[in-house]
């Protein structure tokens, strides 16, 4: 269900929500977060709700949409409600915001937020430099960004490094747990000779292989260089190399010395699958920020 509040107020929309409530009963209270997605209006929202929706069904939550549009002009705010179908297992407020109340967003959410939960900010878009200082990332003790939405992923990475505060993370980390936990259990295999240096190969500008390289500067404290091509993970030993690389059905093949080849079913990670996973903790992630760290130390293509 739908309900478009054109040209209202907030204690309009505020009004309708216990509405909704009091005819949804408790499937519009069972709520673990609040979850803001912060976005401009022109820009593709539905896919964010879509992907919102999705992850709602793990994490039952309010989603609020603050989409902001030109600042000139009247103020002026349109509203929209969703709930059932139309909003998984999350009730959606989506909030357009023209004129004045565009530079306000932060104060016009407040009202919305769900009373003693956890609050994430997300942009689904190209994010601010500095999440934690931005007036809607303060309002979120996690605060979720995308790299591979900017027009130069390093040169962002090394950017949120610089402004890293706890909470902060990115979709571009989470497209690489898989890969993470694959590599964790090949080091982990016998023999235990240690690792001398290691090379990761993928596409340029990828902020994900990017992670990667630094995540296994930091784990490994080894030299890590990061070159151009085909996905691959190469891990030196006195007694060969362990690779990790991808077969034409987009399957990992783990290789190791003395072992036979490994092959495990993968599958591409979309934006629901790295939101949820997200969600699943809402504690500050310190190994992304030990990730980006490591950024510094790889040779090669990165440079941050």
């Amino acid at each position: 269900m739908k309900i478009d509040l054109p040209d209202t107020s907030t204690e309009n929309v505020a009004k309708q929500l216990v509405m909704t409530r009091e005819h949804g009963g408790a499937v519009t209270l069972g709520r673990v977060l609040t979850l803001v997605v912060v976005t401009d209006i022109g820009e593709p929202t539905e896919g964010a709700i879509d992907a919102a929706n999705a992850a709602s069904r793990e994490h039952p939550c309010r989603v609020i949409v603050v989409a902001s549009g030109e600042r000139s002009g009247e103020s002026r705010l349109d509203a929209e409600i969703r709930v059932g179908g139309d909003a998984g297992a999350s009730e959606v407020v989506v909030l357009k915001l023209r004129g004045e109340l565009a530079n306000h967003g932060h104060s016009v959410v407040i009202p919305f937020l769900l009373a003693d939960t956890p609050v994430v900010t997300w942009w689904p878009g190209v994010g601010p430099d500095d999440p934690a200082g931005d007036p809607m990332g303060q309002l979120g003790g996690r605060r979720i960004t995308d790299a591979s939405k900017a027009d130069d992923p390093l040169a962002t990475l090394g950017t949120r490094l610089g402004n890293y505060s706890p909470g902060d993370s990115d979709l571009a980390w989470a497209r690489i747990t898989y890969w993470r936990a694959i590599l964790a259990s090949a080091i982990d295999r016998p023999p235990h000779t240690p690792i001398t240096s290691a090379t990761v190969t993928g596409p340029a500008g990828s902020p994900s292989i990017d992670l990667l390289a630094g995540w296994l500067r930091t784990e490994l404290g080894v030299q890590v260089d990061r070159g151009q091509g085909s996905f691959e993970v190469r891990l030196d030993r006195d007694d060969g190399t362990t690779v990790l690389a991808v077969d034409e059905d987009g399957n990992a093949i783990l290789i190791s010395p003395g072992k036979p080849d490994g092959r495990i079913a993968m599958s591409s990670r979309d934006v629901p699958g790295c939101l949820t996973e997200e969600l699943r903790r809402l504690d500050p992630d310190e190994i992304y920020h030990q990730a980006l760290q490591g950024m510094s130390g790889v040779k090669g293509e990165v440079t941050a």
